[in-house]
């Protein structure tokens, strides 16, 4: 039984992301614990921890996940933002702790064109301070990106790099982002290449750390590194590729996530839907 949801707002109470899931018929959902546009952070009250995880324990949703906010960059050159940076994946995982969740989304960040043995570097101090700051059993998912300029996490072999010198290695798992590992170069759409790029997954980072799928259509062409997300079936992956994918036991067994536009075409239910038909044929 294919376990998919989406992104959800917590406007106005964080609790009240769990009645936007529901309303949405979701099985799973993500949120921003807080403004993913800025850095303050205002902590949570027990009654506000309290009532998410009362909710969510009445709702039968789960996994809820949390994913890091925008302004973060954990391959960013020494200095204010990365200092913030650092304080900000701290302060998620506890955040995800206080409310019952068991995974936090992470984008790898940029280099800034301080070279990519500079940010990987970065990025492994980052977590490793992170992860000695908060114990606790939240897992931190390193996602995939769309291989776009000094951007970090674009290939698989960048990931395992990465992991190789984390220390606490069993707090950390991946999310693949279809969208970002198709415009990345990874082939799709068809089941000889799904198994080839899945292969190469386990040859290189184990398929035992994949976790959480985002599952997103491309506004752009194989290997084409633009990182914008489609309706599921309306872009290059296209109604095809997605039935090769939703009839993956690796993938299906696996929560999913819709990161997927809200326009006048399509809304997140109907997105749902199209995901949900696509697995049944």
């Amino acid at each position: 039984m294919i376990h998919v949801g989406v992104h959800v707002s917590i406007a106005g109470s964080i609790d009240k992301a769990v009645d936007r899931a529901q309303e949405k018929g979701c099985d799973t959902f993500q949120i921003f614990s807080r403004n993913p546009r800025g850095w303050k952070i205002k902590p949570l009250s027990d009654k506000e921890a309290s009532r998410f995880v009362e909710k969510l324990e009445k709702s039968g949703i789960y996994p809820p996940v949390d994913h890091m906010p925008y302004l973060p960059n954990l391959a960013a050159p020494p200095g204010e933002v990365y200092d913030k940076s650092i304080e900000a994946v701290t302060a998620e995982l506890q955040r995800c702790g206080e409310l019952q969740i068991p995974y936090l989304v992470t984008h790898l960040g940029s280099h800034r064109g301080s070279g990519e043995e500079e940010g990987l570097q970065q990025i492994v101090s980052a977590i490793n301070t992170a992860f000695r700051e908060v114990e606790n059993g939240v897992m931190l998912l390193l996602e995939n990106t769309a291989d776009t300029k000094n951007s970090m996490g674009g290939t698989f072999e960048h990931i395992r790099r990465i992991i190789d010198q984390i220390e606490q290695k069993d707090r950390i798992g991946i999310c693949f982002d279809t969208c970002h590992a198709f415009v990345a170069g990874y082939e799709l759409r068809t089941k000889a290449n799904l198994e080839k790029t899945l292969q190469h997954f386990d040859d290189v980072l184990g398929l035992e750390q994949l976790t959480l799928i985002h599952l997103n259509d491309a506004k752009g062409g194989l290997g084409s590194k633009l990182d914008r997300h489609e309706h599921i079936g309306l872009g290059y992956i296209g109604e095809d590729g997605f039935r090769v994918i939703l009839h993956d036991e690796r993938i299906i067994k696996l929560p999913i996530i819709l990161e997927t536009p809200v326009d006048d075409r399509r809304g997140d239910s109907e997105n749902l839907q199209k995901v949900r038909e696509l697995a049944a044929h």
